[in-house]
C-alpha cells in the first residue's frame, strides 16, 4: 500500500474512532494527531456524538473536547457547509430527538436556521411549553412551511377522491382549465369587447362548481392527542383543514386526553390547530365519543371518525357502550390506529376487534386511502340516488 493511501485510511479510521484512538493510532507510528486530516469535521462530530458520554468520560456541556468553540449556532452553520441536506436533517434529528439539545427550539435564531420537516414539526409541538416571546413566532412560521407543503401534498388527493360531479350552475373556487366556464365567462365580459382591435378583455374568469351544495355529508373527526399519537393528530389537524374547505363536507375536530377540546371553529387555519394540542396526559376516549355524539346532525349522513391506539384509561366497557350507540345511530364509523405514511401502529388490538365485531371498520391507513374511504361512502351514496 502507498504511503499516501495508508495515511489517508488511518485518518479516517481515526475520524470514525474519535479522539479516544489518539494514544493507540499514534503508537502504531502510522498517525500524528497534529497532522490529523479531519479536525474539523471531527470536531462538529464530536460536538454532538460526544453526548453519548458523560463528564467523567471527558464530556463537557459546553460543547466538544480540547477546548472546543462551538456553539449550537455555528455547528448548525458548520454542518450545512460540510454536509448534504440529507445529512444535515440525519444530525438535526438526533440532535433534538436522542441528544436532547432544546436549544435548538429555544434560541430564535437557532430555530430559524433549522429546516423546515416534519421532525422538526413534532418537536416544536412536544416543547412548544418552553418557548417564549418571539421563539413562538418562529415556531408557528416553522410550523406554518411544513404544514402547508402538508396540504399541498394531499390536497390534489382529497380533491379526486372525495369532489364529486361539477354543478354547472354555480360558480366554483377550485380554478383550473377542466372547470372553466367558458360561456359564462364570456357572457360577463361583453361589455369589455375592443372593437377595433376584436378581441376580449377578460376582467374575471368563471369555473364550474365541482359538487352539489345540498345535502352536505358530516365529518366529526375525534383525534387522541397523546403522545405516542403526534403523527396521527398532525395528519388529522391537515385532512380536518382540507375537508373543511369542501363544500360537500361539514367538519369537526375535536382532540382529547382526559378533557375535550372542540377545535371545529379554527380549522381555517391547521397552524392554529396544532399549536392548541397538548401533547401527553391521561386518555378518556369514551368521554369524547360522548362529546361527539353531540355533533350529530343527521347520522344516516355523518362519517365519525376516531383516531386513536384505543388504550382507555377508564372502565373500558363504557367507550364500546358509546362506540355501538354511534354505530346504531347509522354513522358509518371509521377507528384509525393510525393516520400518517408510515403505517407502524400500536394499539389495543383486543378492542379493535371488539369494535370491529360491532361494525366499526378498524384500520390503520395514510392519509391518502382516508380520502379515498370518504370518497367512496359520498359517491356510492350518490349513485344510489341518481339510480332512484
Amino acid at each position: 500500500m502507498e504511503p499516501h493511501l495508508n495515511r489517508e485510511a488511518i485518518n479516517r479510521w481515526r475520524l470514525l474512532l474519535g479522539s479516544q484512538a489518539d494514544d493507540s493510532l499514534e503508537q502504531s507510528g502510522e498517525y500524528s494527531r497534529s497532522e490529523f486530516a479531519y479536525r474539523e469535521l471531527d470536531s462538529i462530530l464530536d460536538f454532538l456524538y460526544s453526548r453519548e458520554h458523560g463528564e467523567e468520560q471527558g464530556y463537557r456541556k459546553e460543547g466538544g473536547r480540547e477546548g472546543s468553540q462551538l456553539t449550537v449556532p455555528t455547528w448548525l452553520q458548520k454542518i450545512r457547509k460540510l454536509f448534504p441536506k440529507n445529512t444535515v436533517e440525519i444530525l438535526e434529528k438526533q440532535a433534538l430527538e436522542r441528544y436532547n439539545m432544546t436549544e435548538l427550539l429555544t434560541d430564535k435564531k437557532v430555530l430559524e436556521k433549522l429546516e423546515p420537516n416534519m421532525t422538526l414539526l413534532k418537536n416544536i409541538l412536544q416543547f412548544k411549553g418552553r418557548m417564549k416571546g418571539e421563539v413562538v413566532k418562529s415556531a408557528k412560521e416553522v410550523v406554518r412551511k411544513v404544514v402547508e407543503e402538508l396540504r399541498r401534498q394531499l390536497e390534489a388527493e382529497v380533491q379526486t377522491s372525495i369532489v364529486g360531479k361539477r354543478n354547472r350552475f354555480r360558480r366554483g373556487y377550485t380554478k383550473t382549465m377542466r372547470n372553466l366556464d367558458v360561456h359564462k365567462t364570456i357572457r360577463k365580459n361583453l361589455k369589455n369587447y375592443d372593437r377595433a382591435n376584436k378581441r376580449f378583455i377578460i376582467d374575471e374568469l368563471y369555473f364550474h362548481s365541482n359538487i352539489q351544495h345540498h345535502n352536505k355529508w358530516n365529518i366529526v373527526i375525534v383525534v387522541d392527542e397523546s403522545g405516542s399519537m403526534m403523527d396521527s393528530v398532525i395528519y388529522s389537524a391537515v385532512m380536518a383543514s382540507i375537508f373543511y374547505k369542501l363544500a360537500a363536507l361539514k367538519t369537526h375536530l375535536v382532540i382529547f386526553d382526559t378533557k375535550v377540546v372542540d377545535l371545529s371553529d379554527r380549522l381555517d387555519d391547521p397552524v392554529d390547530v396544532l399549536m392548541s394540542v397538548q401533547l401527553g396526559g391521561g386518555t378518556h376516549i369514551a368521554q369524547a365519543l360522548r362529546y361527539g355524539k353531540s355533533l350529530l346532525e343527521n347520522p344516516a349522513r355523518t362519517i365519525f371518525i376516531l383516531v386513536s391506539d384505543l388504550e382507555e384509561g377508564y372502565p373500558i366497557k363504557e367507550m364500546y357502550r358509546q362506540s355501538k350507540d354511534i354505530i346504531d345511530a347509522g354513522c358509518k364509523f371509521l377507528v384509525l390506529t393510525a393516520l400518517d405514511f408510515n403505517g407502524n401502529a400500536t394499539y389495543n388490538k383486543h378492542a379493535a376487534r371488539v369494535l370491529a365485531d360491532m361494525g366499526a371498520h378498524v384500520a390503520a391507513i395514510t392519509p391518502d386511502e382516508l380520502s379515498q374511504w370518504i370518497g367512496k361512502i359520498i359517491k356510492t351514496d350518490c349513485n344510489i340516488k341518481c339510480d332512484t
